[in-house]
């Protein structure tokens, strides 16, 4: 059997990296990663676009980050194969309502509740608590100040239900305005 330290310093660092994510049943930051491996963030930084770039080369793999911690994904396109392999029933819709309050959200997080019913101009309790249940926002701390009103962002589940790899995937605000939000609305101070 392999002494685990001869084990750790005869891999590449891409292949801990990645055992460590597929194994995970969570995504996981730099630094949990560095701990584990015994590296530096920077070196699990440098493994990790190296992994995702290797994976972009028509692999079936991605690379996911959602706020600074990741996990290993299947690519978005792969989606349809996906759910008929698993024999999924296709992703239910969301209303326009729900749409609206995720877009705000996920543009402006994180961001309270009441902050998102003055940019949409109506209350949005029940599209909250739609968006909690369905797994695609999350509560990710407290405001200072009055009451201590609960910040929201989104969760690694709204990356996968628009397929995007990260954040910064989101589309432009061009496109919003295409569906009536317009950027004034979202960046609103």
């Amino acid at each position: 059997m392999t002494d685990f330290n001869e084990l750790l310093n005869s891999t590449s660092l891409e292949v801990l990296v990645e055992t460590v994510l597929f194994v995970s049943p969570s995504a996981l930051s730099t630094s949990q990663l560095a701990n584990l491996l015994d590296k530096k963030p920077k070196e699990i930084e440098l493994a990790l676009t190296n992994l995702d770039n290797y994976y972009k080369q028509g692999r079936g793999l991605r690379i996911q980050n959602n706020h600074g911690k990741y996990q290993i994904t299947t690519s978005p396109e792969f989606s349809p194969l996906i759910q008929s392999v698993l024999g999924l029933e296709e992703v239910a819709t969301l209303s326009q309502a729900a749409l609206e309050a995720l877009s705000i959200i996920a543009y402006r997080q994180p961001i309270t509740r009441p902050e998102v019913d003055e940019i949409r101009g109506v209350n949005s309790d029940g599209v909250i608590k739609n968006l909690l249940n369905k797994g695609l926002i999350q509560e990710v701390g407290r405001e200072d100040g009055v009451g201590r009103p609960i910040l929201y962002g989104t969760t690694s589940e709204f990356l996968q239900h628009f397929g995007l790899l990260s954040l910064e995937d989101l589309p432009k605000f061009e496109m919003l305005q295409q569906n009536n939000l317009t950027e004034k609305k979202i960046l609103k101070d």
